[in-house]
């Protein structure tokens, strides 16, 4: 299976899903920190991928998402954006209302 593959797969399969650096518990830069705070505020399980421990992910997933910096956000299928897209829906309301939508098992 392509990488391209393994992506498309991965957001299919993750209602929620953050590509970051280091882990939820670990997070390895500020902006995956920021990303992971503000959706564990809104209450909700979600994945993610580590994409230092996975290089070919890494440079395979701005293709994919045709967005080129780290954390990406993926709701239900699509790109939500960024830490700064994230930080902004958070503080407008928009992001837990979204959040909340989502049915998560």
């Amino acid at each position: 299976m392509s990488i391209e593959q393994t992506i498309k797969d991965q957001i299919a399969a993750n209602p929620i899903l953050l590509y970051m650096k280091g882990s939820p518990e670990a997070p390895q830069c500020g902006f995956s920190s920021q990303a992971t705070q503000l959706l564990m505020a809104c209450g909700k399980k979600f994945a993610f991928v580590d994409i230092l421990s996975n290089p070919d992910i890494r440079a395979t997933l701005p293709v994919v998402s045709d967005w080129p910096t780290f954390p990406q956000l993926f709701v239900n299928g699509e790109l939500v954006g960024g830490c700064d897209i994230v930080v902004e829906m958070y503080e407008k309301g928009e992001l837990q209302e979204l959040i909340a939508g989502v049915d998560v098992e």
